[in-house]
């Protein structure tokens, strides 16, 4: 109905001329007193006619609409798609167009391999970054007790080259995945082995008495998430400790709780944007905004889910989703 009432209203003009015209050879009839019965044949002969055209048009209008809005619904454009010009000027209409697209691919196209060069530039540049860390780590670790403050800080950098690392790796991180189960328990120690430095330097406590969970999953990337997480809570927790169990009552569900200062309620919704920071990231110069972005979007291409609660002054739970979730196709 949306169709017929769009091509009505552009067939107005033609059926107001139509109906001129028949007025028009009615009053001539009439004037010149001829038999009214081969009048109106002819005027039903020419309504018929007329709508013979009107249902003809109309059928290459709908079919015509239907090519665009596919056209348009797949933001891909090919010459051989569009439907044959009526006129002149419709054909020059459709140069137009295949002259901006031809435009923007060469746009997207340049950009494309900007973005890819940058990408390889940088990437390139965190693994050679690696090596010089790594000589100053062995450096350092021959005298561990002096050097604490200093191998602290070589730690913050490396998780800064790792975040770096995985945000460049998460452009395309469909193909660096490979799903296998994985005991939980596993990912979750290799990640307290990680910062177990800094829960022993800031005297904050764990309480994990391990899990008995096997998912499916990205080992490498599912234990980058958990230690995104850890990287925070330890961040942001002063006093207290971490606690780091399976939801009671939500299924395959890990929560990592920390006694830290929370999140303030106008924060929350946003914390999961990309470079935001909130109150607490503009009291903490070190903020990027980039690691619980990188974990929900992650999250997403594995198929799990990341949700949070948290309270000013109590601390933030996260919680994990490990089943898998229906696969998004739009």
């Amino acid at each position: 109905m949306k169709y017929l009432r769009e091509y009505s209203g552009r067939m107005k003009k033609y059926a107001a001329a139509f109906l001129l015209c028949c007025l028009t050879a009615g009053c001539v009839a009439f004037l010149y007193d001829l038999p009214a019965e081969p009048v109106i044949y002819g005027g039903v002969l020419c309504t018929l006619i007329m709508f013979l055209f009107f249902w003809d048009g109309y059928r290459k209008y709908v079919r015509r609409r239907e090519t665009l809005q596919q056209i348009l619904n797949n933001n891909f454009l090919e010459e051989k798609m569009f439907p044959e010009p009526l006129d002149e000027t419709e054909r020059l209409y459709q140069e137009i167009v295949k002259n901006f697209n031809s435009l923007r691919m060469k746009s997207e196209g340049g950009k494309r391999r900007f973005y890819e060069d940058l990408t390889d530039y940088y990437t390139m540049w965190v693994h050679q970054i690696k090596t010089p860390i790594s000589a100053l780590r062995l450096l350092l670790q021959e005298n561990r007790e002096e050097n604490k403050a200093e191998l602290s800080e070589l730690f913050k950098i490396e998780q800064y080259v790792e975040m770096v690392l995985g945000y460049l790796r998460t452009e395309d991180i469909s193909a660096d995945m490979s799903f296998q189960e994985y005991e939980l328990d596993s990912l979750i120690k290799e990640q307290i082995h990680k910062y177990a430095r800094i829960f022993v330097g800031k005297k904050l406590t764990l309480h994990y008495e391990g899990v008995e969970e096997r998912v499916l999953t990205d080992g490498k990337w599912l234990g980058f998430v958990i230690g995104q997480i850890f990287s925070n809570a330890l961040k942001y927790t002063k006093q207290g400790g971490i606690s780091v169990y399976m939801s009671g009552d939500r299924a395959h569900t890990l929560v990592i709780e920390d006694t830290g200062i929370g999140i303030r309620p106008e924060d929350l919704p946003r914390v999961f944007e990309k470079g935001f920071t909130g109150h607490n990231g503009r009291e903490d110069n070190r903020a990027t905004g980039i690691g619980l972005y990188l974990c929900v979007k992650i999250m997403k291409k594995l198929r799990h889910e990341i949700t949070i609660e948290s309270t000013p002054g109590k601390g933030t739970k996260i919680y994990l989703f490990l089943g898998r979730k229906a696969l998004d196709m739009y």
